[in-house]
This record gives structure tokens, C-alpha cells and sequence, in this order.
């Protein structure tokens, strides 16, 4: 087979004869088309050669990582310590603004609107005329009311002195006393007459009254439901206007039967119960109060007591129908061990916390939490005040892991241990001091910098595994199952090294 290539393809330094690259590259062409299958093994494992020098490159063997280049291999954590301080039992439940008062204004006698004197949104003191009917109806219908009062009351007038007469005629013996008597059934009748009329004038005194309409609370006036020049009748099912109390403010809100108990016994106790009403995303306070009432009685529906806070609302910050979230102070509780929040973990065995060691290693301890309160959360059992715990970082942890912790600001004490921790202590204990017996001469050869028994030598020893005498890589791997890299029950997904 012939191969024909110009001068340039060779990397020919011009149109002459061909330089030794060029000779040397036809030369290579030339044995190829003479052996094809053999060429294509040769090229195959030239592309071999050149992937593992890539990989070479970008991945430095663990040579390099030898003598003062260690690889820590510890996990950077966040830690807190424990302490004992009050915590604030609350009840956190979802609330709405309700008002106290809400007032729709009906008309109590029929008319035509006259005059409406309010604003809509203005507010208004109870006893406010807020609008006004025509009152020239029921003017007239109190004149008419009191001509017959006058009318009827001088009749009794009249009747009352012909009864003085026949009276004294009687003691003359002149007249019967049947007339006397009939005369005084006359009287009687006519202050009859004259009682109902004085009602029908204080019916029609007060239908004059009704005319103005009156605001029964103070509160704020809505928008007005009927205009100028409409007529209106008593009890129309609209009214004239909403008028709603806005001071003082309540909100209702529910908490479950089973947390119904604390707050009675305090209630009945005297004490005051402060509440504090957050805006929708619980970020901003909006204002605080008291319990005011609790419910008598269980919902059945929901397994829930309703109760109602007062709330002082001058400057308005709560506006009816409002959506808040409510938080109830209910009691306090003193000298309670408490941990940040992050610090729980859970698992398929309840909570657990990973508790720092003096040597910069983690235990799992379980633990009983209680309530929260804010960022802090109540550990009834498994931590004592001054242990420190893992806070950040720990859903890569497992039992007995090494961790470091950056900008360390908190002092690293011997934690309140329970008999598995003394234990899993003992065991590491004991296997460290047979991996540095194991391990001297390795650890001489290739981590003479490493400080003995020190996670920088283990690591080191991790990272030249391959290197190892059999008694140190039998002592090592002791190490990482009996404790050294410990495999926690519910632990988090990364191991770690020794």
C-alpha cells in the first residue's frame, strides 16, 4: 500500500526534501500498512500508556502524601456545650384576630334617610348619631299622642270633681248611692285611658328617638350599606353600617386537650399567663397580652380547647380577621440541661448526640429530649451540664470518628460518661496501645514526623496501608473494627479513617 503525502504533512520546514520528523513519521505510516492487526496492539497500548500518565498526573500517588504531608482526615464540626439554665415552657398554637364587639347598625322604625354623619373608617364613641331618618312622621304621630293625653286627662279631671259632689250629697242623704258609685267607675275608667295615653306618648316619644341612629360601641365605622334618600326599614337584615371594637383586641386560638391541664392549674392559681402574637412567617413580634378566658368545653372534632387573649390594640396593630401565630407562656422551668437543637439527631432508636472527647473523637450517647424553647431544647437524661457536643457537621459522623474543630473557642473536658463510653474508651485505649506497639518500626520509616499514638501517625498509617508489615496492618484493621472508625447503629454516611 502507497502512501503519497506531501511535504507538508510531515512537518516539512519547506518544499525540499523531508526533515527527519517527516522521515521519521512515513517510516511509522509505512511499517503500520505493512502490519495492520499489529499496529492497532501498538497503538492500543501507547493509549494505554498515555491515560495512566494522565492519571498520574491528576492524581498523585500516596508517595506524595508521606512525610509532613499527611492528610488529616478528621470531620470540621460546629460544637456547644451544655448548660443548665431556665427554660420557658410555651404552647405554640395558630390564632385569629377576632373583636370583642362587632355592631351592625339597623334602623328601628322605618323612613327616609336624611343625613348620614360619620366617615367611613372614622371612629366613633358609643351614643354617636351615625345617621338620621325623617323625623316629621313621628313628630307629628307625638303631637297627635299627647292632644289626646290632654284631652283625656281633663275628662278625669272633670269626672274626679262631680264624683267630690256626688259625694257630699251623699252625706246629705240627697242622691242614692248607686250614682256615687258609678261615678267613681267613671274615674277610675278615665285614669285608665289616661295611662295609655301617656304610654302611646312615650311609644311615640321614643319612635322620634329611633329617627337618629345611634352607634351602640365605640369602635371604627366600616362602609356605609345604605345611601342618602333610600328608605329603610326596621331590622332590614344590611343595617346602616358595621361599626367593629378595636380596643382593646382579642385573639382566639386553640391548644390540645392534653396541654389544657398545665394552663387551668395555672389559672386557677392566680397567676397571669403572658401571650405573644407573631405575624404569619413568625418572624416579627406584633404585640403581647394575657390569657383572658379558656373554653368549658372539648371539641370534640378537633381534640381541642379554645382560648382567648386580650390585647391592648391603641396603635392597631392587629386588624380583625387576622391570621397570627400565637405563643403561650405557660410556666418556667429552673435549672434544666439544655442543648441547641442541631445537636439532636434521630434515628430509628430514638435520639441520639455525638459527645466530644478530650482526644478530638466522637461517642454517640442516646438521649431523652423534653421541650423547646427557641433555639435550646430540654435533655431529661444522657448529658450533664459541660459536656460538648456536636452541633454542625454531624450527619457525617459515626461512633468514635475523629473531628476537628475549626476557630475552637470552647474548652474540650472530660464528658459526664455512662459505662458504654468508659468502655468504648477502654477498648480504644487497648487497641491503640497495640497498633504503636505493632507499628514502631513502620512508623519510624515512613511518618517520622507523627507524634505516637496521634491521629496524624494513624492517618499516616491509613494512607501507606499498602506498605505496612503484617502485624501492623493486622493491628490496624483491628483498630478500625473494634473501634476505631466504630460504625454507629443509625450513623451518619461517612466513615472515617483511624
Amino acid at each position: 500500500m502507497n502512501i503519497d503525502r506531501s511535504p507538508g504533512d510531515f512537518g516539512h520546514l519547506g518544499k525540499g526534501a523531508p526533515g527527519p520528523v517527516g522521515r521519521s513519521w512515513a517510516g511509522v505510516k509505512s511499517w503500520s500498512s505493512r502490519n495492520p492487526r499489529l499496529s492497532r496492539v501498538v497503538w492500543f497500548a501507547v493509549g494505554l500508556i498515555l491515560l495512566a500518565a494522565l492519571i498520574w498526573v491528576i492524581y498523585p500517588p500516596k508517595a506524595q502524601n508521606r512525610r509532613g504531608q499527611i492528610n488529616q482526615g478528621a470531620q470540621p464540626v460546629g460544637v456547644a456545650k451544655v448548660i443548665s439554665g431556665d427554660l420557658n415552657l410555651t404552647l405554640n398554637a395558630l390564632g385569629t384576630v377576632t373583636p370583642l364587639t362587632t355592631a351592625t347598625v339597623r334602623p328601628q322604625v322605618g323612613g327616609m334617610l336624611i343625613k348620614l354623619n360619620f366617615t367611613e373608617g372614622q371612629m366613633v364613641k358609643a351614643g354617636d348619631t351615625l345617621a338620621q331618618i325623617d323625623p316629621r312622621p313621628y313628630q307629628a304621630a307625638l303631637n297627635q299622642v299627647r292632644g289626646q293625653l290632654a284631652r283625656d286627662a281633663a275628662t278625669l279631671a272633670n269626672a274626679k270633681v262631680d264624683l267630690a259632689r256626688y259625694q257630699s250629697l251623699l252625706a246629705q242623704n240627697a242622691i242614692a248611692q248607686q250614682q256615687v258609685a258609678t261615678q267613681e267607675a267613671t274615674v277610675r275608667s278615665n285614669e285608665g285611658i289616661v295611662v295609655s295615653d301617656q304610654a302611646n306618648v312615650a311609644t311615640a316619644r321614643i319612635n322620634l328617638g329611633y329617627t337618629n341612629i345611634v352607634s351602640p360601641v365605640a369602635g371604627r365605622a366600616g362602609i356605609h350599606l345604605v345611601d342618602i334618600g333610600n328608605i329603610v326599614q326596621a331590622g332590614q337584615a344590611n343595617g346602616i353600617v358595621v361599626v367593629t371594637q378595636l380596643d382593646p383586641m382579642s385573639v382566639l386560638f386553640t391548644i390540645p386537650e392534653d396541654s389544657v391541664g398545665k394552663v387551668v392549674t395555672r389559672v386557677d392559681s392566680g397567676a397571669t399567663l403572658p401571650v405573644d402574637v407573631y405575624d404569619r412567617s413568625q418572624t416579627h413580634k406584633i404585640t403581647s397580652g394575657n390569657l383572658s378566658a379558656v373554653d368549658t368545653v372539648v371539641d370534640p372534632t378537633t381534640g381541642s380547647v379554645k382560648l382567648r387573649a386580650l390585647f391592648d390594640n391603641k396603635d392597631n396593630k392587629l386588624f380583625p380577621a387576622q391570621f397570627v401565630n400565637v405563643k403561650l407562656f405557660v410556666d418556667t422551668l429552673h435549672n434544666q440541661t439544655l442543648v441547641p437543637v442541631p445537636a439532636i439527631q434521630r434515628g430509628a432508636d430514638g435520639n441520639f448526640v455525638f459527645v466530644v472527647m478530650p482526644d478530638k473523637t466522637v461517642t454517640q450517647r442516646d438521649v431523652k429530649t423534653g421541650v423547646q424553647d427557641g433555639d435550646n431544647i430540654q435533655v431529661l437524661s444522657g448529658l450533664k451540664p459541660g459536656d460538648t457536643v456536636v452541633v454542625d457537621g454531624a450527619d457525617r459522623l459515626r461512633d468514635g470518628a475523629d473531628v476537628e474543630i475549626p476557630n475552637q473557642t470552647v474548652k474540650l473536658t472530660a464528658p459526664s460518661g455512662s459505662e458504654a463510653d468508659a468502655a468504648r474508651a477502654a477498648r480504644r485505649a487497648e487497641t491503640a496501645a497495640a497498633l504503636n506497639k505493632a507499628c514502631s518500626e513502620d512508623v519510624k520509616k515512613i511518618c517520622p514526623t507523627a507524634k505516637p499514638g496521634s491521629r496524624e501517625m494513624r492517618m499516616c498509617l491509613f494512607q501507606n496501608r499498602d506498605d505496612l508489615n503484617a502485624d501492623c496492618s493486622k493491628a490496624l484493621s483491628q483498630m478500625r473494627r473494634g473501634g476505631g472508625a466504630g460504625g454507629g447503629r443509625r450513623g451518619g454516611g461517612g466513615g472515617r479513617a483511624p
